[in-house]
């Protein structure tokens, strides 16, 4: 989700609250397109806030515009920019006098600085960010709004409607959009209910800094299907859509925020500084209940932090397991061609009997066949019927036998091998789904490690050199561990090696083994401790292996629970492969949320 205009009217009131009155202590320009200022705050907001200094975030970054109050600290090249040298020389012990949103919801902060010049003078000057994507942008000017720099110049040649220049006169860039802060009953009526489009599109169309998920969620609170025509709301509708959208904007005005990050399973979905309702949001909802499908921030500040590092750790993985997917994919697809072929072949294969009873008929019958005869028919003693037997006008009756018998003994052969061959690229294309499905379960790169090693060891990729001394490379990935409703310890594996170790190493003869029938998933082993297992204790595990399968979006999924020790490995088999041949059932749906995630 981009920064909209609720989330920078969330940032400028906690900055406004814990900045103003503050004196700016360092200034340095980490990046090319980000600032990183140390303000030292007043004494009451110290006293208030518990802290004597904040450390604020500028980046006009154009693929991830972000600003943050954060308490790491970062580097500083050697030699500063010439705007960071502009920007000490300007506002170094400069005292924050405001913080503002300007224009309404646009997404723009607007800092204002009081400093002493060279003669002595108080003095004002501005400093701006706008975050506009890749339009993004942090500008400083005079308080007659005069610019005296930016971090990014954009002259008439990049933008023909508003260069960013010094000497250049600033201001808001126009979207012809209502300010949503201050619109009435009538003006929403005629900006958004006169507009046939879905009506989340006519609401954040029409207005400054409204996002589409915030469009969506004011269409929710009025019990309206976000891609019903605007214009074809009856009078009710249109009453319950202005008042859903007044009552998130109200929230706005008072200041009333909610900053929480909406998850999707253990990703990261969205985030948003008023209740999403339409992504599960309740005030009776408990934070620390695994099924709850948000977890609330402290701030603003924490929430950017925090949601885009754990989205920045998804992303990284994703990038990082391309290389394997598409490895695995390729090593798929060629498996899959080979079986096809092998399959093909085995059934030509079937016509082996045939040849052999050619041959023995002729070593009985031939003697009746003609010179030059292309044909024999007989009597077939294995079935009682006649039968007629193709013959090679230029060889014996005896020579034609051992023509069909030979036919016969290669046909056999390569039945016998093809069998062999069959069951080598079943487990490949086996191995392979399933090592697809624990690249779609990594969370870490130490998952991946482990997935990476198998290939390896299975010859699909190249085995990484070793470090000094031969060391082998630690890995550190561990299975999943949750805790059921009733107590017990339940450990899913991430891949088929941690599947075998689970299995063999970790599980005793007595615990419990789950796994999704007949497609690929992880094995999940229920620990028992020696205690009986309720029934809600083997749902819950059974869920879980129906979570970590190739099944998981069914609605339900089939699941095959024994005691581990009925669970056999063949000797050579490979990573993950097992075999059983007595077990119990249940079709369950794949849903964890009542289950709690100890450590993964």
């Amino acid at each position: 989700m981009a920064f909209d205009g609720i989330t920078i009217a969330n940032l400028t009131k906690d900055f406004s609250d814990r900045l103003t009155g503050g004196r700016i202590y360092k200034i340095a320009q980490t990046e090319s397109d980000e600032l990183f200022i140390t303000v030292k705050l007043s004494y009451e907001a110290a006293e208030e806030f518990g802290m004597k200094q904040a450390k604020l975030v500028l980046s006009s970054d154009a693929s991830l515009p972000l600003v943050y109050i954060t308490d790491d600290s970062k580097a500083s090249p050697m030699t500063a920019p010439n705007f960071c040298m502009l920007l000490r020389k300007h506002l170094q012990n400069g005292r924050i006098i405001s913080i503002t949103q300007p224009g309404g919801l646009e997404r723009i902060i607007r800092f204002e600085i009081e400093h002493l010049n060279e003669m002595g003078d108080l003095c004002h000057k501005i400093l701006l960010i706008e975050i506009m994507g890749k339009y993004s942008n942090i500008i400083f000017t005079d308080e007659e709004d005069v610019i005296i720099d930016s971090i990014k110049h954009i002259p008439a040649s990049v933008s023909s409607v508003r260069e960013v220049l010094p000497g250049r006169t600033y201001f808001v860039p126009s979207q012809d959009k209502a300010n949503p802060l201050s619109t009435t009953a009538d003006e929403f009526s005629s900006l958004v209910l006169s507009k046939g489009m879905p009506l989340f599109k006519a609401i954040y169309s029409s207005y400054t800094g409204l996002s589409p998920i915030i469009a969506q969620e004011m269409c929710h609170r009025a019990g309206i299907d976000a891609d019903k025509s605007a214009i074809a709301l009856d009078t009710s509708e249109s009453i319950a859509a202005y008042r859903a959208f007044d009552e998130v904007i109200d929230c706005v005005r008072r200041g009333d925020f909610s900053p929480a990050i909406y998850y999707d399973g253990d990703t990261p979905k969205e985030y948003s500084s008023i209740p999403l309702t339409v992504y599960g949001y309740s005030e009776d909802a408990d934070p620390d209940d695994p099924a709850t499908p948000f977890l609330p921030c402290t701030d603003i500040s924490t929430l950017i932090q925090q949601y885009y590092a754990e989205k920045n750790v998804v992303t990284r993985i994703r990038q990082k397991s391309v290389d394997l997917r598409k490895i695995v994919q390729t090593a798929l697809e060629r498996n899959a061609r080979k079986y096809d072929l092998q399959l093909k072949q085995m059934k030509d294969c079937e016509k082996k009997d045939k040849y052999r009873v050619y041959g023995e008929l002729l070593n009985t019958y031939g003697y009746s066949a003609g010179e030059g005869d292309k044909s024999i028919t007989v009597n077939d003693y294995n079935t009682g019927k006649d039968i007629t037997i193709p013959l090679d006008p230029t060889l014996t009756p005896n020579q034609n036998a051992k023509k069909y018998f030979d036919k016969y003994t290669k046909l056999k052969r390569t039945q016998e091998a093809l069998e062999e061959q069959l069951k080598e690229s079943s487990e490949a294309i086996e191995q392979l789904e399933s090592i697809a499905t624990a690249l779609d379960i990594a969370q870490k790169e130490a998952d991946l490690a482990q997935i990476r090693k198998e290939l390896a060891d299975s010859g699909y990729i190249k085995s990484k050199p070793q470090g000094k001394k031969g060391q082998k490379e630690k890995i550190t990935s561990k299975p999943f561990h949750y805790l059921s409703s009733d107590g017990f310890d339940i450990y899913v594996g991430k891949n088929n090696i941690q599947n075998d170790e689970l299995t063999f190493k970790v599980a005793n003869g007595g615990d419990w083994w789950f796994h999704a029938k007949k497609i690929p998933g992880s094995h999940v082993v229920l620990i028992t401790g020696g205690r009986e297992v309720p029934d809600r204790a083997f749902e819950e595990a059974a869920a879980l292996a129906a979570y970590y399968s190739k099944g998981k979006l069914q609605e339900k999924v089939e699941i095959d629970y024994l005691k581990r020790k009925d669970v056999k490995k063949p000797n050579g088999s490979k990573p993950g492969f097992v075999v059983y041949y007595t077990n119990y059932s249940m079709a369950i749906a794949p849903d964890i949320s009542s289950l709690k995630l100890i450590s993964d």
